[in-house]
């Protein structure tokens, strides 16, 4: 029998001549000659370098069905301009403090259904206990390391107002106008609030999660403090004292959130030296976050690390682009996207590779973690390239984690996550947060205002959802058996 390996291969060539083989006489012990032995295994190894590999699934196939819904409802309203701007206009008077029943999100039942099914659930992890450790199971199951949580009482300052919106406002607007109202206690009781509030968000959290809090949730006295550049009253020192040793106990690290710019330097200063006080064992157990937007972000950053390496501490470093574009000065805010682009990967890249201005060059490089909360793929794909690289190299690098919020670039998330290796890396993480819907209000409005201001980024995560949504008709999936 002839044959001809030129050309295209018959897929059928081996199954013929393993046929024809199997009809010659049988021979003592192995049942082949040594000759045929040798060419039936040419044409299996033929047989599996001319099959064709696998179809690999996309990255957003880890989705449950339901998620996958909601997601491409809530995209489809963030990538259309008719349909955003007005829900942006519903959500900024939802908002406002003092709302009568029919736009009160919290007593209102019809328009809190509405929202808890759509905005709220997409991106928030629920409004209690129950509802969050079932939404952190779901995130887990999907593949993610673990979350970040955070408690969402918060205070916003918008500084084209002047006002101040959040916990205890009310209250610190009643004194102004010279009513009785004790401040002591009003201030305690919110200090207290959000201690409790915080503590029981660690009780929620395992093993290697991250519990991301904001200070100014603790009400006014801690926001005027803050707002003067001090640290706050002894009581929420304290405060912050025992959510430390509490997660240090339970193995979870804390990233203090960048707020409002009103408020920043205060709580910068609470947090350097909650760092010094806790940074002590060669890792970082509190991290401060950088808002890469910010023009005055490198010098703040070089001020942190000359402490770090002065004091001995691990500097945790949590990068972000930043999200008070809507209520923060512009003026402090980088010109164009481009710049807040490049000083974002410049200090992400730099970090890795342990050089940031002059440490690592003249001055000795401090210890530090590095968190890259980012929607960017090609920041973050970039960042575990070069971590990769320099690791296989035997080359100088740091510890590095990756986070996403809850609810958007899950197109991302899974691509990094379909990169993990044997040693477990890139860590990947989502970020949500929980409480009642009217303290969500605040961090639901960023999140849509984010989706406005990213228009490219929310356009590609819409066509990547839609795309995946078209695949699973295609495959008949059925309602009923997926997640």
């Amino acid at each position: 029998m002839a044959l001809s390996f030129t050309g295209k291969p018959n897929p059928r060539v081996g199954e013929i001549l393993v046929a024809r083989l199997s009809t010659l006489p049988a021979q003592r012990s192995t049942g082949l000659t040594l000759k045929q032995r040798r060419f039936t295994s040419t044409l299996e190894i033929t047989q599996k370098q001319t099959a064709p590999a696998a179809p690999s699934l996309p990255p957003l196939s880890a989705l449950p069905t339901r998620v996958l819904l909601r997601s491409l409802l809530v995209s489809t309203i963030s990538s259309k301009a008719w349909l955003l701007y007005p829900s942006l206009w519903v959500m900024s008077i939802l908002s406002k403090p003092n709302r009568g029943f029919l736009l009160n999100v919290d007593r209102n039942p019809i328009l809190h259904g509405i929202l808890k099914k759509t905005f709220y659930e997409q991106f928030c992890a629920g409004e209690n206990a129950a509802e969050t450790k079932a939404t952190i199971k779901e995130l887990k199951d999907m593949g993610f390391r673990g979350v970040i949580m955070t408690y969402a009482k918060e205070t916003v300052f918008d500084h084209r107002t002047n006002t101040q919106h959040g916990l205890g406002v009310a209250a610190l607007e009643a004194e102004k106008n010279g009513e009785q109202v004790d401040p002591r206690l009003v201030h305690c009781a919110n200090i207290e609030a959000w201690r409790k509030g915080t503590l029981e968000t660690v009780e929620q959290l395992e093993d290697g999660d991250y519990l991301a809090v904001k200070l100014t949730g603790a009400g006014p006295t801690v926001t005027e403090a803050f707002s003067k550049g001090d640290l706050p009253p002894t009581q929420m020192i304290n405060a912050m004292d025992e959510v430390c040793r509490r997660c240090k106990e339970r193995n979870v690290r804390i990233l203090v959130d960048a707020e409002s710019q009103h408020f920043q330097w205060g709580i910068l200063r609470l947090t350097l030296d909650l760092m010094r006080k806790y940074n002590r064992d060669g890792y970082a157990v509190v991290y401060n976050t950088y808002q890469a937007y910010l023009k005055s972000t490198s010098n703040t950053l070089a001020k942190h690390l000359a402490a770090a390496q002065q004091d001995g501490f691990t500097l945790g470093l949590k990068l972000v682009r930043g999200a008070y574009m809507a209520s923060d000065e512009r003026a402090l805010i980088h010109d164009t996207k481009t710049d807040t682009d490049n000083a974002y990967n410049t200090i992400a890249q730099g970090a890795l590779k342990r050089t940031i201005g002059d440490f690592g060059t003249t001055t000795p490089f401090p210890s530090v973690n590095l968190f890259l909360a980012s929607h960017n793929r090609e920041s973050v794909m970039a960042a575990h390239n070069l971590h990769k690289q320099r690791t296989q190299a035997s080359l100088p690098t740091i510890p590095v984690g990756f986070a996403q919020l809850h609810g958007m670039s899950d197109e991302v998330s899974f691509s990094l996550l379909a990169l993990k290796g044997s040693d477990g890396t890139p860590e990947v993480y989502k970020c949500s947060t929980w409480g009642g819907m009217g303290e969500c209000l605040a961090y639901l409005l960023r999140r849509a205002i984010e989706n406005r201001d990213a228009v490219l980024r929310t356009s590609d995560e819409y066509n990547a959802l839609k795309a995946e949504f078209k695949r699973r008709l295609k495959g008949g999936f059925s309602f009923a058996t997926q997640k």
